[in-house]
């Protein structure tokens, strides 16, 4: 049908359209975003490609923002360094793990050996002329700078140069370097992506990093990332997908929203400043122009015949000399000006809409907090309306990423700097191992097991999880070894710890045990006053 016979068939004049009806019954229709024409869909059309491409597309522009909001914003400031102390604490402790039956040792001789090698490397690594190249900071203080940077730039960058000082006897060092310093340049002929070089299996074989010269300014230079031995030369630590070589920042998501919280602390700021400016307004029975007209003097009445204006004119250029010598001042609280004559003060101030702004910005603070990975009582410091449950159950949940980011964010940037030190320390003798360094070199990988631990996870009460760790060793379910790791403690230096104490207490004629032996411990936590009896014996009070 042709236009002109579809607008006559519309108004009535022409033959009516011919309806064709399917010959079958209508096929079913099903899949995922069926509604692909309709509101939500129509103009959602985000372009699909490789992470790698979207990480460097972005990565300069994010990282910027990241930083601008990290030094301005203090709810970022704070929730980042809470997310730093969570994971990093007062740095992870090494727990080194060598599968001893490969190299002949017994469970002693490998007792013996991790215990020397936790001393030697406790003393080196708190020794910032020993393990630091700029000799100002230790390895803790280098895992906490570390994390920040994951945080920000979503990518730890190190490197370990060889270097002997006066005063320091390892030359092992480590080097942390800001990720700006990766040149954010590609190449699909050379395999470079975002400054750094890969083989055709997508392992990092080099870095494109930028250094200050003082002679050219900034020049570039590749760094290889293994040397001839295979002993990693930089460390590059991101979390990502399949072929990503270069990570971002975990804020990028919350970029907008802490915008957001921003623009509406300044505007909620403005609301209350514009409460501060009054409104006049002159109340009278009488039209308009006759009363403008009986605010006006002879000489302006005379004024306005001989210019032929009117008096609306005349009167508001009469308000603003008068308001030249009357100024309102917000900036000064309780100062009231004097009205232009003939009129009446009436405030006109609309209603704070503080309701609203409290629950929007609790809704921005809770979702920032939870891309942190921090409860938002931990973020924000505010427990009102917090109970021992759910402060327990949001600690659980949260201390799951805690325990993911050590395990694939911290451990990944001190294990390379562990295997270099620990090589260094079997060649120079200063530690012992069957086969020597040849040996070593040869089972690196088992040589090196080890685990890195943090503070453990807090309670909300300590009384409740130590019945709790009671009751599962009493049930055969639960080993001394799995409470000391939840407590953040090494089982084996409690052990010995015990046993110089029960020296100690024998030598001093001290009893051995400062409980009753008959009194268990769930008997004496049973013993204890009950807290919940002054709130009603609520439990989750």
């Amino acid at each position: 049908m042709g236009v002109l016979a579809r607008i006559g068939s519309a108004v009535g004049i022409g033959p009516a359209p011919v309806t064709v009806t399917p010959s079958g019954p209508l096929a079913p229709r099903a899949g995922y975003m069926r509604d692909g024409r309709g509101t939500v869909f129509s103009r959602w059309l985000p372009a699909l490609r490789s992470s790698r491409d979207d990480v460097a597309v972005a990565w300069t522009a994010a990282a910027a923002r990241t930083v601008e909001m990290w030094q301005n914003n203090g709810w970022i400031s704070g929730m980042i360094d809470q997310a730093t102390a969570n994971t990093v604490g007062g740095g992870l402790r090494l727990r080194a793990m060598p599968e001893n039956d490969l190299f002949g040792m017994d469970e002693k001789a490998a007792q013996d050996w991790r215990k020397l090698v936790e001393a030697k490397w406790e003393l080196w690594s708190n020794t910032p002329l020993e393990c630091d190249i700029e000799g100002r900071l230790t390895i803790p203080q280098m895992t906490e700078a570390a994390f920040k940077m994951w945080v920000v730039f979503g990518e730890i960058l190190a490197e370990l140069p060889y270097r002997i000082r006066r005063g320091s006897k390892t030359g092992t060092k480590v080097r942390l370097l800001s990720p700006t310093r990766i040149v954010n340049r590609s190449d699909a002929f050379s395999r470079l992506h975002s400054g750094v070089r890969v083989d055709a299996d997508g392992m990092p074989m080099s870095y494109v990093v930028s250094r200050d010269n003082p002679l050219t300014g900034t020049e570039e230079f590749e760094v290889i990332a293994r040397d001839s031995y295979g002993r990693p030369k930089v460390i590059h630590v991101f979390s990502g997908l399949p072929g990503q070589t270069r990570g971002i920042g975990i804020l990028v998501a919350i970029l907008r929203v802490a915008k957001q919280f921003d623009q509406l602390a300044d505007a909620t700021l403005l609301a209350s400043i514009i409460q501060t400016v009054f409104a006049a307004s002159i109340e009278s029975e009488a039209p308009t122009e006759d009363t403008l007209r009986a605010l006006l003097n002879p000489k302006e009445q005379a004024l306005l015949l001989a210019q032929g204006g009117t008096p609306f004119d005349i009167f508001m250029a009469a308000k603003d000399g008068w308001g030249e010598g009357h100024p309102i001042d917000v900036g000064f609280a309780g100062r009231i000006a004097h009205m232009f004559p003939g009129e009446k003060l009436q405030f006109h101030s609309p209603e704070q809409p503080a309701t609203a702004y409290k629950e929007f910005s609790l809704h921005l603070l809770r979702e920032m907090a939870r891309c942190l990975g921090l409860t938002y009582e931990s973020a924000t410091g505010d427990y009102e309306g917090a109970t021992y449950s759910s402060v327990r159950m949001a600690v659980n949940e949260i201390f799951a990423i805690t325990k993911a980011r050590r395990k694939f964010i911290l451990s990944p940037f001190l294990q390379p700097i562990y295997e270099a030190w620990l090589e260094e320390k079997i060649d120079a003798g200063e530690i012992p191992f069957p086969g020597g360094v040849a040996n070593f070199i040869a089972n690196r990988a088992a040589a090196c097991r080890s685990k890195w631990t943090g503070d453990p996870k807090p309670v909300a009460d300590d009384l409740k999880a130590a019945k709790t760790h009671e009751l599962y060793r009493n049930m055969g379910i639960m080993s001394d070894q799995t409470i000391a790791d939840d407590l953040g403690l090494d089982i084996e230096d409690e052990y010995a710890q015990r046993a110089r104490e029960s020296g100690l207490r024998e030598e001093y004629g001290l009893p051995d045990n400062f409980y009753p032996q008959s009194l268990t411990a769930t008997e004496q936590i049973e013993n204890q006053p009950d807290e919940g009896a002054n709130d009603g014996g609520n439990p989750d009070t």
